[in-house]
């Protein structure tokens, strides 16, 4: 039993042995199995990480000047080593505004010049400024550098480094999608919408595309606004933003200094490195790169024409109708003859773009290309800007917006300017003909900006009136020296003045100027060495009124002769001319613009364009009161740069606009066109054009330039009481003579009084220099002698009233002249 029992503790002993064995190693093999090797540490947040990483094989990429990565919803660039540090100009425009708001849509907002620059594990965008400048070889240069410091618009964490360790990738998204105010809506648009802030969730990228030279992002920017132009109940304002930003030359071209006596887009800095005792203004020209070829250099020297060694090329837009393409192609090579003028052939050339099949990858955005935007618009212009490099000048490329509904102002100008002896323009809806030599001119005038030319509203003056009645003198000059005036289309022209030339063409100073601010000059190093040589090309024509630049004014018209949209030498002569052609408008105007079957809109259009034109002339004359004649000269020149208008121009001006305007102009009430296009206004009408004349001429500027002029010339000048005189006498004729007021003339009479009050109360103005285009006139107003003037005036109108009053020919002339005295008194003895 012993052994039995012995036999059987052994067997459990084994047994157990075993399976505690057997559990030990069950047990071992489930703890290897339980124990994971450890993890590699997580990168740290902002890590750089593989390039695979970031641009993933989801990843959609444009390659171009940087290549463009699109993962899920965010913008990535690929910027190579090779450009960092390269500037590069960013161009910001408004594409698309809510309103279609003229002044704002299409417009340029912001011009940056950018650097991206690596700092560590950042990438930085920063702004650079050459508007300070000092030559690196200079101690000056330091302080230049210190007081110029770069700014920084954007920072970027680096995200990876390409496979070939040559580019740097980083996240792009936010610098489009928040609101960075150099890439968004300028200020001045902001505080006009009262815009406070960037709605995030209503804003996003459209689309950011790369091309060799520039790289193109549209965002849709919607703000909150106080004021927004249209849909104000959403209390926002949504935009489509663009922005441009091109490679800038390695190698800047060499400047142009620029000289006021021609005309020209410039760019400037200031320079303390000059050798002038103060910093000094350097400006110089925007110009496109115009060189010689080594191998043509001795042609070019023995004054035979070259091809430059790079063309202007312009191509037309796709989406430009067919019929119109080769009057604007047309528009483009007229240009050639003034660079000619250069020494250049075939410089500028204009060409059809590919179709897509041949060329998908071509777009109109690629800085490559200059293009003539064919635009769906009912914005009636066209405009020509240019994009150039700020450190030169250099237009780098440009894009003429040719919106579709120009051909209506085209059509309005030149039926109401020439329909009196064109007969082609006697009908609302010209032949394809007449409309493509209209927009011809357009072309070669927007081209003109393009290739740096402002407008010359000085040019047509230098013709005398009567030469423009000439055929053998227009068709060989056309109607003014230059294409860049505003000298639209011969209205001076009378019946039997067969075979006038009716527009401009590029003319006598269009060549001039090309030639001036284009011609190489050789074997010279600096700007500064081709001063002496353009200073003489300008002396040859010195004291000829067809090489004359005259500047464009803002409202305030200081130099009579350097006005918009008008002819000739004399404005009386030639606006006498241009009243008796609309009167013969106005006598066939219903049936020049009549079509069976249809209604009234187009007499009603072309009866508005009339009255637009009579008032264009009442500006060009009245403006030569208290007139004041700008040409620029410089000191070595003989003669003044600022004369004043002749006294009896001035006095003759004003006697025109009271015998054309101040009396009723009866002509141009026409009751069967008022009965067929409105139900009420030309009481409105004929009182805001009276009015507009009227202020002109009592403005505060016009009037002290009278009082400074009397002052420095006496007897000579038309002075301010004489004036005020003169004008009293004209519109108040009705107190001399006893007769009716009527309507007109008694709304006349009130605005005159009401100009006189604001005139008592007028807040001092600031004289302005630092704008060609603004020539305003600082005046005091209660040191100055208009306030006495205006309260003499005031007081003999009153007592004339008062007079004329008691004898009125009927109740309503008897009630005008007595409320008159009413507001005199008010006027004089406010409460």
């Amino acid at each position: 039993m012993t052994r039995k029992f012995f036999t059987t503790v052994l067997t459990l002993l084994l047994i157990v042995g075993v399976t505690s064995q057997a559990d030990a190693q069950r047990k071992k093999k489930k703890d290897k199995e339980t124990v994971k090797p450890t993890p590699p540490p997580k990168p740290k947040k902002g890590a750089i990480q593989p390039y695979a990483k970031v641009i993933t094989k989801d990843a959609k990429t444009d390659d171009g000047l940087f290549k463009v990565h699109v993962v899920d919803d965010k913008y990535l660039f690929e910027i190579p080593d090779s450009l960092l540090e390269r500037e590069m100009l960013m161009v910001t425009r408004i594409a698309k505004n809510t309103s279609n708001n003229q002044s704002f849509g299409g417009q340029k907002a912001n011009t940056k010049v950018l650097r991206w620059q690596k700092k560590g594990k950042q990438i930085l965008l920063r702004v650079v400024s050459h508007k300070v400048v000092a030559d690196e070889a200079l101690p000056v240069h330091e302080a230049v550098t210190n007081s110029n410091f770069e700014p920084v618009l954007f920072t970027f964490p680096i995200k990876a480094f390409s496979e070939d360790k040559k580019a740097t990738v980083i996240d792009v998204t936010d610098l489009f999608a928040t609101d960075v105010k150099a890439l968004g809506l300028p200020e001045y648009v902001r505080k006009g919408y009262k815009i406070t802030r960037l709605d995030t969730k209503k804003s996003f990228i459209d689309s950011i595309q790369s091309y060799p030279l520039n790289i193109e992002s549209r965002h849709v920017k919607t703000y909150s606004a106080g004021a927004p132009p249209s849909n104000s109940s959403t209390g926002t304002v949504s935009v489509e933003m663009s922005n441009s930003m091109i490679l800038l030359p390695e190698v800047p071209m060499k400047r142009r200094i620029f000289d006021e006596r021609v005309g020209w887009f410039t760019s400037s800095q200031i320079d303390y490195g000059s050798e002038a005792q103060k910093s000094e203004k350097v400006t110089y020209l925007n110009r496109w790169r115009l060189e010689v070829k080594d191998e043509d250099l001795e042609k070019f020297r023995r004054g035979e024409l070259v091809e430059p060694k790079k063309q202007i090329v312009y191509y037309i837009d796709r989406a430009t109708p067919e019929k119109w393409r080769p009057f604007i192609k047309q528009g483009i090579e007229d240009w050639q003859v003034a660079f000619e003028a250069a020494g250049f052939k075939n410089a500028i050339i204009a060409k059809d773009p590919p179709t897509k099949e041949e060329d998908p990858e071509w777009s109109p955005e690629d800085a490559r290309y200059s293009v003539v935007r064919y635009l769906a618009s009912p914005i009636p212009n066209a405009n020509g800007p240019h994009v150039n490099d700020p450190r030169s000048g250099e237009i780098l490329e440009s894009d003429i917006n040719w919106y579709h509904n120009v051909m209506s102002l085209l059509q309005g100008w030149f039926f109401v300017q020439t329909a009196a002896i064109n007969p082609e323009a006697q009908s609302v809806g010209f032949k394809d003909e007449v409309m493509g030599e209209l927009i011809k001119f357009v072309s070669s005038h927007e081209v003109g900006h393009t290739l740096g030319l402002p407008h010359n509203m000085g040019s047509s003056a230098s013709y005398p009136v009567d030469s423009l009645r000439s055929a053998t003198f227009t068709k060989k000059h056309g109607t003014a020296p230059s294409i860049m005036d505003y000298a639209r289309f011969n209205y001076v022209a009378q019946p039997g003045d067969k075979d006038v030339a009716l527009m401009p063409n590029i003319g006598v100073y269009d060549k001039y100027a090309m030639n001036w601010g284009y011609r190489p000059i050789l074997d010279v190093e600096t700007p500064e060495d081709e001063k002496e040589t353009l200073d003489g090309w300008i002396l040859e024509h010195a004291g000829d009124p067809w090489y004359r630049f005259g500047h464009q004014q803002a409202s305030d018209v200081v130099d009579p002769s350097s006005q918009t949209e008008d002819l000739g030498d004399d404005a009386i002569k030639a606006s006498s001319y241009g009243i008796a052609n609309l009167k013969r408008i106005m006598e066939n105007l219903i049936d020049w613009t009549s079509k069976k079957g249809e209604n009234y809109d187009d007499l009603s259009e072309m009866y508005g364009h009339v009255v637009s034109q009579f008032n264009r002339y009442m500006g060009h004359v009245s403006s030569n009161v208290g007139g004041v004649y700008e040409n620029y000269k410089t000191s070595d020149q003989d003669g003044l740069v600022y004369t004043h208008v002749d006294k009896s121009r001035q006095k003759n001006s004003l006697k025109f606009v009271i015998d054309q305007l101040f009396k009723t102009p009866t002509w141009l009430i026409d009751k069967d066109i008022i009965g067929k296009t409105e139900y009420s206004g030309i009481t409105e009408r004929v009182r805001g054009l009276q009015v507009r004349s009227l202020n002109n001429v009592l403005s505060l500027g016009r009037m002290m330039r009278m009082i400074e002029n009397e002052t420095l010339n006496g007897s000579e000048a038309y002075t301010l009481v004489s004036m005020m005189s003169d004008l009293r006498n004209g519109i108040w004729t009705e107190l001399r003579s006893g007769r009716s007021i009527d309507t007109y003339r008694r709304n006349l009479q009130r605005a005159h009084i009401e100009q006189l009050a604001s005139l008592m109360t007028a807040k001092d103005t600031k004289g302005s220099r630092g704008s060609s285009y603004v020539k305003s006139t600082a005046v005091t107003v209660k040191q100055s002698d208009i306030i006495p003037v205006v309260r003499g005036e005031l007081n003999r109108i009153k007592r004339d009233a008062q007079r004329a009053a008691s004898s009125a020919p009927n109740t309503i002339t008897r009630y005008h002249l007595q409320d008159i005295s009413k507001r005199i008194d008010a006027i004089l003895e406010p409460k």
